[in-house]
């Protein structure tokens, strides 16, 4: 099925030969992959993964950041490719996409790439315009002392943790913060660096939005400050066929802060779509 290179770079040929050890699969039916954002791996879709199972073919897999793959430098465009190659090496035609910030970045040019292969989308805390200027000095001034220190400097995760969680997150589940910046500290530098640059310079996408004709879900946290619901908002009216959820007591990581409220927005997408 597929019309990518017989002999694709070493981290696509991860994605052809070891789905099992990027991904997590469950259930049967209809099939919905997950796509994380930066810093984040496929467990942040534990709660979408428990929760849809029993009725859809649920997928969430690593992309290259979380993978052996890490030190390669990569776009947006390796990150689609690779997303196609995992849905060829698990025989899905076609599915509904979900991405999260980076992930969304990802879906959304996969959606443009591969639209044969695409029967929805969910984009969660994402947009399809660029970062500006000065947030892109200030991710390269983060990025590169990452580099520079080998890893994810402590006194960094407090700052990560106020841009990926909202107030409500921070104040009323501990435990879930202090999770992922744990994870943080195990990251290698240029992990870290090679993540935030494959998205951090990309072109946008909104005067393209009104080429995808499948349903799009768009879900945002209310409290998200990374980036602000009102810069997803007008995803609602240039796609042809879109709806956008707020999530409550959610910042950037919407659905695993508030999985309830994420999981029914997603639920209620998913039937209508399947």
């Amino acid at each position: 099925m597929s019309d990518l290179p017989a002999d694709p770079d070493p981290a696509t040929q991860l994605y052809r030969h070891r789905t099992e050890t990027v991904s997590e699969e469950r259930g049967s039916g209809p099939p919905v992959v997950f796509a994380h954002g930066t810093l984040m791996d496929w467990t942040m879709f534990e709660p979408q993964l428990a929760a849809l199972s029993d009725d859809y073919r649920t997928i969430a897999y690593n992309l290259r950041a979380r993978t052996d793959r890490y030190d390669d430098s990569y776009d947006l465009a390796d990150l689609a490719d690779d997303c196609r190659v995992l849905m060829d090496a698990k025989d899905v035609d076609s599915c509904v996409l979900a991405g999260m910030s980076m992930g969304g970045f990802t879906a959304l040019r996969f959606a443009l790439r591969y639209p044969e292969m695409l029967d929805g989308l969910v984009l969660i805390d994402s947009m399809a315009t660029p970062h500006d200027e000065s947030e892109q000095d200030l991710y390269t001034d983060w990025i590169e002392s990452t580099r520079a220190a080998g890893d994810v400097p402590e006194p960094m995760t407090e700052i990560v943790s106020e841009m990926l969680f909202g107030e409500t997150t921070i104040e009323e589940n501990a435990d879930l913060v202090d999770h992922w910046t744990d994870r943080w500290l195990t990251y290698p530098g240029d992990a870290v660096y090679n993540e935030v640059q494959s998205w951090l310079h990309r072109p946008g996408v909104a005067d393209r939005l009104d080429e995808i004709d499948v349903p799009v879900l768009i879900t945002h946290g209310e409290e998200d400050i990374s980036i602000e619901p009102e810069r997803a908002k007008p995803m609602a009216d240039q796609l042809p066929d879109a709806r956008m959820e707020l999530i409550p007591e959610a910042g950037h990581s919407s659905n695993t802060e508030n999985p309830e409220a994420a999981n029914a927005a997603i639920r209620e997408f998913l039937e209508d779509v399947y």
